[in-house]
């Protein structure tokens, strides 16, 4: 099932979300309606703060390379470096700007077998577990915004910062 996403300003995008106490089945389906809700919406990551839902869970998918992520609980013990790169968000349209974010997290995290599994990502993809992790937390990329980019300026902006 898709979900509407739910969009900036509204009060829950700005929640703490609360911990998944058990897996159930209703946790494994909202997991893959997420996901369902998230390539509909042409995304890599999605939240379920995003979708309404105050849970800590959340999917990531950048590349087939990479695969799915499906976070149960997750926190990121480990940050190294850093890496400033342009952020947009499903619940914020429109609105892109650079972050600075690590380069290099380790996350702890539940699957959907409740195995506990730590993973480390660098560049992009750890990127993308912060964003994701911080709307758990009720933080929002905007808050962070280095350099806003209006929408008209984006594909040049990133032709231009391509190769660096």
């Amino acid at each position: 099932m898709r979900y509407p996403i739910v969009i900036h300003p509204n009060e829950r995008l700005k929640q703490k979300a609360k911990p998944v106490t058990m897996i159930t089945d209703e946790t494994i389906t909202l997991l893959e309606d997420m996901y369902e809700t998230m390539v509909a919406h042409d995304g890599i990551g999605l939240a379920a703060p995003q979708i309404g839902k105050n849970l800590q869970l959340a999917v990531i998918e950048v590349d087939e390379e990479t695969g799915l992520f499906e976070l149960i609980n997750p926190e990121i013990i480990e940050r190294k470096g850093s890496d400033i790169d342009v952020e947009g968000c499903l619940s914020i349209p429109e609105t892109y700007g650079t972050v600075e974010r690590a380069d290099e997290v380790t996350v702890r995290y539940f699957d959907r077998e409740g195995d506990e599994i730590e993973v480390t990502a660098y560049g992009y993809l750890a990127r993308a577990f912060q964003h994701e992790i911080d709307h758990l937390n009720g933080e929002l990329f905007i808050d962070k915004i280095i350099d806003p980019i209006k929408p008209e300026d984006l594909e040049a902006y990133m032709e231009e910062h391509l190769d660096d």
